[in-house]
């Protein structure tokens, strides 16, 4: 009889030990699904990779994540998840349920990024808040562009290379890196740039002018012969008033150095100028309006089904609203 009451008992001991492993069990469980849900809800709120470092979450994105999961799961956990007092979060809570006394200027601020494609930053949507009446800061309109995440594009890729080898000597630099122009037709840029499309490529000659980063004139077609930059200059030649001689300067492509080009120069009195063998700082303010433009209207963009004459008639658009409209 004895030995039976120890074999119970030893029974009941191994189930309640099984009991409390099962509760332990079950309590690191649900912890470990707190922290996976409160990583998931991180990622789909704050818009932040799953795996951040929660010690890292400032209180507000800290009491945003904990609102969310309030149905599921008790406050005294999640705040013990997320490092965060009890004070604190009722703080924040009172914040986040305040009016928005920048919401219209939000609204604002999205329509007028998408009206430009999404290629002005701050300082810029700034000024076109301000041409539209709005009196704010930089700081605040800074601040609803991150809170609404209007990020402009920056992407960087390769140029188009335009040089044919030793057609004709070339020439000095005489711009020397001085991109400043005490006025308009003074001192003039060029060079090719390439535009890659599903259907074919198109290429762009604009002349510059470093009195106002301005496009003079251009010229886009599908090849990137002389034609397209002769035709380029004539246009630039045949807007110049009496006494102008602007230098113009390139980099040592072929289209600068076959007779057509230099026959044109002289005629129109106009000085030649060419950067280094292989060295883009020396056009650095042509190649920086090449960057502005690809970033603003061709990168991020989808051109499938787009025919190359279609995009011609969208860049040339573009360079119109640039000159026109653009603020710079």
């Amino acid at each position: 009889m004895n030995a039976l009451r120890v074999e119970n008992a030893a029974l009941v001991e191994a189930v309640e030990s099984l009991r409390r492993e099962n509760m332990e069990l079950e309590k690191t469980r649900h912890r470990l699904q707190l922290e996976v849900d409160v990583l998931k809800k991180v990622d789909e709120i704050l818009k932040k990779e799953e795996g951040v470092n929660l010690n890292n979450l400032s209180i507000r994105e800290k009491a945003a994540v904990i609102d969310a999961l309030r149905n599921a799961y008790r406050l005294k956990e999640l705040l013990d998840c997320l490092h965060l007092s009890k004070s604190s979060y009722f703080y924040q809570k009172r914040v986040l349920n305040r009016p928005d006394k920048y919401q219209n200027l939000r609204q604002e601020s999205r329509e007028a990024f998408a009206a430009v494609n999404g290629c002005y930053g701050y300082r810029r949507l700034h000024a076109a808040l301000k041409g539209l009446g709005r009196n704010v800061s930089e700081k605040v309109v800074r601040h609803a562009m991150k809170e609404d995440r209007l990020v402009v594009r920056n992407i960087r890729r390769r140029h188009y290379n335009s040089y044919l080898g030793k057609i004709s000597p070339a020439v000095p630099n005489l711009i020397a890196r001085d991109f400043h122009a005490e006025k308009p037709n003074e001192k003039w840029l060029t060079d090719i740039t390439e535009f890659r499309l599903p259907v074919g490529k198109v290429y762009l000659s604009p002349i510059i002018d470093c009195f106002d980063s301005m496009a003079v004139t251009w010229a886009i077609r599908t090849s990137p012969n002389a034609r397209l930059v002769n035709s380029m200059l004539d246009a630039a030649i045949s807007g110049l008033q009496e006494g102008e001689r602007p230098i113009l300067h390139s980099d040592r492509g072929g289209h600068y150095r076959w007779p057509g080009w230099i026959q044109r120069m002289r005629a129109a009195g106009l000085r030649r100028s060419m950067s280094a063998k292989g060295c883009p700082p020396d056009n650095a303010a042509c190649e920086g309006f090449f960057g502005r433009l690809k970033n603003e209207m061709f990168y991020g963009v989808s051109w499938e089904g787009v025919s190359l004459r279609q995009f011609i008639s969208i860049l040339d658009s573009y360079l119109h609203w640039y000159n026109r409209k653009r603020i710079k």
